[in-house]
């Protein structure tokens, strides 16, 4: 990184600890409690130093921004804390929405990654010490990983990935990351594409592999794990055939509502679980009007009558990973919606076929389900509502797609071991 780029970089990250600062403590909004929630995280991590660090034993110290990164380290950490007992474990994000997840976590400390200044990279390594640092699928963070390299801490990115059209393949982003590219010491890539392109960003040919992708063996130990005597799954078992509508945006609503209503006139007895990407009442509101417009019974999850309702409206998070239990066919959204496509392996671990919209390109997942035929990707209500009765009329046609869809999860499994090999590799010698 030049001089110039550098001063810049380091002034764009005192200004974020300046708003940390300002941000008001009950902010509301996501952007502010990002700020917020950053106050104080370099003491929080000295207190945790003065109690908890065993300077006898080694650390590794995770970094996942968000949920999504969170849910691909979890099986490493998981083989971490199962193999290396002696291995401390600091797990740090960046997004608010992933602070729940973090605290699920069976790790020693956890807490916001600060911004990324030189100040607090060295207040954080001088309470964690760690013997080495992996970063989750794609962010590392420049000063942080500068500072971490001049002590000797040995990095490493797993899960790694970088679509084609990733804008970090530009000419500012390529100065800016460069040389924390160019420091990471073992590099797991998904494939052997996103290995060549972590090349060209700045990674040492002699220090990538590929290991594969963690998500895979996450979504089908969760899909094994699914008790469908559950409180939450019993209720709602049904043979009727059964639409999972997961992570909907209204944009995938607009699509997806128009063309259920149309394939239910052929199939009366199909029923709607839809699960909003954002479950607030102004999201909520809209799908339950519609609902009782078209004269379906409709009920939110934990009503009464949900077990009987036509849609069974998904007020809550945290449970769409079970619900893909009782999918016949599943649709993923995010597919018309500008935020790119959601996790289409979770209802592809249970054998369902997926449908999505036509903004799929930026998942690897959903181009590998689609060429494998578990999967398809209308692009209107008209074919949409096709691909519905093809799916959930014809048995024969929806358990080769769900049987292509679970293979496909089936034969991406092993990312973890060999992901805990590579960390392994970096750390100390068990005693």
């Amino acid at each position: 990184m030049n001089s110039a780029l550098r001063a810049a970089y380091a002034a764009a990250g005192l200004t974020a600890r300046a708003l940390a600062a300002a941000a008001p403590p009950n902010a509301s909004g996501k952007v502010w409690r990002a700020f917020a929630a950053r106050r104080g995280v370099r003491e929080r991590f000295r207190r945790w130093a003065v109690g908890g660090r065993d300077p006898a034993r080694p650390l590794l110290w995770v970094h996942a921004p968000s949920v999504g990164e969170g849910l691909q380290a979890r099986p490493v950490l998981t083989l971490v804390r199962e193999r290396r007992p002696d291995v401390q474990l600091a797990y740090t994000f960046y997004s608010p929405s992933a602070a729940s997840f973090a605290a699920s976590l069976d790790v020693d400390v956890a807490d916001y990654l600060p911004f990324d200044t030189r100040g607090d990279a060295d207040a954080l390594l001088d309470a964690l010490r760690p013997d080495a640092l992996s970063f989750s699928k794609l962010d590392v963070w420049p000063m942080l990983a500068m500072a971490a390299g001049e002590r000797g801490v040995r990095l490493a990115l797993t899960s790694a990935t970088l679509s084609e059209a990733s804008s970090r393949r530009g000419r500012l982003a390529t100065a800016l990351l460069h040389d924390a590219y160019a420091s990471l010491d073992a590099v797991g890539a998904i494939d052997r594409r996103d290995a060549d392109r972590l090349v060209s960003l700045g990674v040492r040919a002699d220090r990538v592999c590929v290991t594969g992708d963690t998500r895979y063996d996450q979504v089908w130990a969760r899909a094994a794990a699914v008790d469908r005597a559950s409180t939450l799954l019993a209720p709602l078992a049904s043979a009727r055939p059964t639409l999972v509508a997961g992570s909907t945006w209204p944009a995938d609503e607009a699509m997806l509502l128009p063309a259920w209503q149309a394939a239910r006139a052929q199939l009366p007895d199909a029923r709607l679980v839809i699960a909003p990407h954002e479950p607030t009442a102004d999201h909520l509101a809209p799908v339950e009007r519609w609902a009782r417009g078209a004269g379906l019974t409709i009920a939110r999850l934990g009503d009464a009558a949900a077990p009987t309702a036509d849609v069974v409206l998904i007020d809550r998070v945290g449970v769409l990973g079970e619900l893909y239990a009782l999918a016949t066919v599943a649709f993923v959204g995010g597919g018309f919606h500008a935020a790119g496509l959601h996790s289409v392996l979770e209802p592809a671990a249970f054998g369902a076929p997926v449908l999505f919209g036509p903004r799929w390109r930026a998942s690897r997942d959903a181009e590998l389900l689609l060429a494998a035929g578990g999967a398809a990707a209308p692009d209107d209500p008209t074919t949409l509502c096709a691909a519905l009765l093809r799916w959930l009329g014809d048995r024969a046609a929806r358990d080769g797609a769900g049987s292509v869809a679970r293979s496909l999860v089936h034969d991406g499994l092993g990312a973890a071991e060999r992901s805990f090999a590579m960390l392994a590799s970096l750390l100390p010698p068990p005693r």
